[in-house]
């Protein structure tokens, strides 16, 4: 019986890989990596040959039927993103979705995701939170950003290190300067840090620090 199994991968540190992660990827027949320079250095430090495909944001519609078609022939198929938990804000949402209307089994194995080190290192309440991802670059920013200045619990985004001044700057603007904000930046890596205070503050942190990595943004929710 074939079957899509969802792979995570470390954030950073290699270290953070499961056995068993390992075990399915040996396994299967065919490996879909975001990209797969980056996956290759993964699978070359564990000694994986394992076929790969590409399987990115920019083709991920074309290949979902003939990924199908491949399923249903037999092949064991594991999807994997450059870091992190696939269909988080990264390719495999479209092909689970198929798998599941095709009666495809699917299988997502537990393991690293940025956002949970992020939110648990800010401080800020967790019993209950949203996650946004990254917000609209342009159309609909604004409505977005309006409607989560009401938002009680929690929230996490995902941003790249050169939209996080004004990401910073829409929070101070929306959600007000004394707003509580955590910042995480290359988690699990050698420069890990997590970088705390109100909006106006980390954004002058950031402002005069040139944000490199990728980052964690956990906002307080509003009183």
């Amino acid at each position: 019986m074939s079957k899509l199994y969802i792979v995570p991968t470390p954030i950073g540190n290699l270290k953070d890989i499961t056995f068993r992660a390992i075990d399915v990827l040996n396994d299967v027949d065919l490996i879909l990596a975001e990209d797969t320079r980056t996956s290759g250095k993964l699978l070359k430090h564990y000694e994986i040959a394992t076929h790969m495909q590409s399987h990115h944001m920019h083709n991920e519609h074309k290949l979902v039927n003939s990924v199908i078609e491949k399923l249903k022939s037999g092949t064991t198929v594991a999807v994997i993103s450059d870091a992190g938990t696939p269909a988080i804000s990264d390719p495999g949402f479209l092909l689970v979705r198929a798998c599941i209307e095709n009666n495809i089994e699917v299988e997502c194995l537990p393991g690293a995701t940025a956002f949970v080190p992020a939110l648990v290192n800010s401080g800020l309440p967790n019993d209950r939170f949203v996650f946004e991802g990254f917000l609209p670059v342009k159309k609909g920013r604004q409505t977005r950003l309006k409607f989560l200045a009401e938002e009680t619990r929690t929230m996490v985004f995902y941003e790249s290190p050169h939209k996080l001044i004004k990401t910073l700057g829409n929070f101070c603007e929306y959600f007000g300067e004394d707003r509580l904000v955590s910042v995480s930046r290359e988690l699990t890596k050698l420069y890990e840090e997590t970088i705390r205070g109100t909006a106006k503050e980390v954004l002058g942190h950031f402002s005069e620090k040139q944000p490199k990595g990728e980052f964690v943004i956990v906002v307080a929710g509003k009183d």
